[in-house]
């Protein structure tokens, strides 16, 4: 017996979500999207200002990596790890375009770099986020992060502080 779903069908199919590591051609777009998300809750500060600026010379050049969802040639997430003097690692810049929010962008971006942390021998990682991102910290919260004491931030909107041992 042959069933028929639908008789309509897509002019173009939506196209696959991949991760991979930052290319220079990405900062415009790592810019935008950090941009974007936090001045849709929050204020821009003097450190975002500098991060978004140099990507390359903040996070990669002192030893960090960032990591780019794409669907196609379009950047639709970002998420960065930068190392910390004692070791661990800081996962940042979390951000996924709003018209791709809630297909599982960001925890797909989340565990490529908790997986590509550990292939680089990290033990730590930890995050600041604020209670304002329920959804967020929630991810975070699934895939293994604990909530620990509060510690000083350049960021005014940190108030949630996380961390996973990895």
């Amino acid at each position: 017996m042959l069933y028929v779903l639908s008789q309509q069908v897509p002019s173009a199919m939506p196209p696959e979500v991949c991760v991979r590591y930052f290319q220079r051609h990405d900062a415009e777009a790592f810019r935008q999207l950090n941009e974007h998300w936090i001045s849709k809750f929050f204020t821009l500060e003097e450190p975002d200002r500098i991060m978004l600026a140099d990507p390359l010379g903040k996070i990669v050049s002192p030893g960090g990596a960032i990591f780019v969802a794409c669907a196609g040639a379009e950047v639709i997430g970002t998420c960065a790890l930068t190392p910390e003097h004692d070791g661990g690692f800081e996962l940042v810049k979390m951000a996924v375009s709003e018209d791709w929010q809630g297909r599982g962008i960001g925890r797909k971006l989340l565990l490529f770099a908790i997986q590509e942390a550990k292939e680089l021998g990290i033990k730590r990682l930890r995050l600041e986020t604020s209670h304002k991102l329920g959804s967020a910290i929630h991810l975070y919260e699934s895939v293994g992060f604990k909530h620990v004491p509060a510690h000083p931030s350049p960021f005014v909107r940190a108030d949630v502080f996380m961390e996973i041992e990895l």
